[in-house]
C-alpha cells in the first residue's frame, strides 16, 4: 500500500496525514475507468486532492469483464485514529448508453433517510466533494481515451456495514453503512494534546507579530466563511479545532485584547450548551440545546420534538424557519453562547462570536461581534 508521505507539525511532533474515503473512491473510480476504457490497469492512480496535496494510490482486488471494471483502494488514515483506516473502498465502473457520469453507492455505503443532510433522502451517503472528485476523475479518463458514451460508477465499502455501528450514522438517519466523506481529500492527524499545543503555538505566532485582536475558527468551514462571506482578513487568524476553551485560555494568557470566534452552528451550539471541547467523542448536545431554546421561545411540543429528532442543525433551522421561530431561537442561542464565552474569558479580554450555516448564511452573533468584525475587515 502506498502511504501518503505528507507531514504536518502538531505540537513538537511531525504527524503523517492520510487520505479520506472520498479520495479512495475517486482513485478507485479512475483506476477502474482506465482499465475499462484503455484496456490495461495502471500501476497506481495519482490524483490532486482539493487541499492541493497529491496522493498516489495502489489498486487492489482488480477485476474486469465485458463492459465493466472494478478495483479497490485501501484507506490510509495516517497518524489519525480513524475507524476506517485500512478499509477497502471499491469502485465498479460500467459503460452506459446515456452520456455523462452517474454515481451511486453499493454494499456498505449508507443511504440517507432523513432530510437535512448533504445528500437528499434516498441518495447514497456520498457527500458533495467526493462526488465531485469521482466525477472529475471519470471525466478525465473519458477525455483521455476519447470516449463519448456514459459511465456509471458504484462505490462500495463492504466493511462499512459493521463500521457504521461505531459512527453517528444510525442516529443521523443514514442506514446500511458508512458515509463517503472529505472536504479536503486529506485526513489531518488529531492527537488531542499535540493539537492543543499546535493551536497554542499558532496563536503565539500571531501575538508575536504584534497583533492585539485575534480571529479564531474551529476548522475549514469557519475559515472559508470568514474569508469568502464575511470578507475578513486572515492574517491574524488561528484554528482552534474542537478546543474552544483551551484556545480562549491561551488567548487570555497571551494578552490578546479581543477574540472573535466564527464557526458553524453545529459547533458553536455545543458551546452555547456549555461544552468547551466540541469533539463528538467528548460532547454533543446539539439537538438538546436547540430543542431547549425552541421551547424557551414558545415552540410547541411537536416542533420541539421535531427539532430534537433532526439529523443535522441545518434541518433543525429549516423547521424553525417554517414555524417562524428561526430568529428568536437563534437570538436565544446567541445569548447563551455569549454568556458561556464571557464566563470562560473573564474580564481581561473582549470575546464575541458569529455562527452560520452553509445553507442559511449568518444565523446569529453576540452583541459586540460587529465591532470585532469591523476590526478584522479594517486590517485588509
Amino acid at each position: 500500500m502506498a502511504k501518503l508521505e505528507h507531514y504536518i507539525p502538531v505540537g513538537q511532533s511531525q504527524l503523517r496525514c492520510g487520505y479520506t474515503t472520498g479520495s479512495c473512491a475517486a482513485a478507485a473510480a479512475r483506476g477502474a475507468a482506465e482499465r475499462l476504457l484503455g484496456g490495461a490497469w495502471p500501476p497506481a492512480v495519482r490524483l490532486e486532492t482539493p487541499a492541493g496535496i497529491p496522493i498516489t494510490a495502489d489498486l487492489l482486488e482488480t477485476a474486469a469483464g465485458s463492459g465493466w471494471a472494478s478495483c479497490a483502494v485501501e484507506k490510509d488514515g495516517g497518524d489519525d485514529p480513524d475507524v476506517t483506516d485500512g478499509t477497502l473502498v471499491y469502485a465498479r465502473v460500467e459503460k452506459t448508453e446515456t452520456p455523462g457520469v452517474t454515481i451511486d453507492g453499493g454494499e456498505g455505503v449508507g443511504r440517507v433517510t432523513k432530510p437535512g443532510l448533504d445528500q437528499p433522502v434516498g441518495a447514497a451517503a456520498i457527500n458533495s466533494t467526493p462526488r465531485r472528485m469521482i466525477r472529475e476523475q471519470l471525466e478525465a479518463a473519458m477525455a483521455q481515451h476519447h470516449y463519448t458514451g456514459g459511465l456509471a460508477v458504484m462505490i462500495s465499502v463492504p466493511a462499512g456495514i459493521e463500521l457504521a455501528k461505531r459512527t453517528f450514522n444510525p442516529r443521523l438517519g443514514i442506514v446500511g453503512g458508512i458515509s463517503v466523506l472529505g472536504t479536503s481529500g486529506i485526513v489531518r492527524p488529531m492527537s488531542e494534546s499535540a493539537l492543543i499545543e499546535s493551536n497554542r503555538l499558532e496563536m503565539s505566532t500571531v501575538r508575536a507579530r504584534g497583533a492585539r485582536h485575534i480571529l479564531v475558527t474551529p476548522g475549514n468551514y469557519g475559515e472559508d466563511f470568514s474569508r469568502d462571506v464575511l470578507g475578513l482578513d486572515l492574517r491574524d487568524w488561528a484554528l482552534c479545532s474542537n478546543y474552544v476553551g483551551d484556545a480562549i485560555d491561551c488567548a487570555v494568557g497571551l494578552g490578546f485584547e479581543s477574540f472573535l470566534l466564527v464557526g458553524h452552528l453545529g459547533k458553536l451550539v455545543k458551546v452555547a450548551g456549555g461544552a468547551m471541547n466540541t469533539h463528538s467523542k467528548t460532547a454533543d448536545g446539539r439537538r438538546e440545546t436547540l430543542a431547549a431554546h425552541t421551547a424557551l421561545q414558545g415552540g410547541g411540543r411537536e416542533l420541539v420534538r421535531a427539532v430534537f429528532e433532526s439529523p443535522t442543525t441545518d434541518r433543525a433551522v429549516e423547521l424553525l424557519d417554517a414555524a417562524g421561530l428561526r430568529e428568536p431561537v437563534m437570538a436565544s442561542v446567541a445569548a447563551a453562547l455569549d454568556e458561556n464565552l464571557k464566563h470562560r474569558a473573564g474580564e481581561g479580554m473582549q470575546i464575541e462570536a458569529v455562527f452560520f450555516s452553509n445553507q442559511f448564511g449568518i444565523l446569529g452573533r453576540t452583541p459586540g461581534a460587529d465591532r470585532l468584525l469591523a476590526l478584522h475587515r479594517a486590517a485588509r
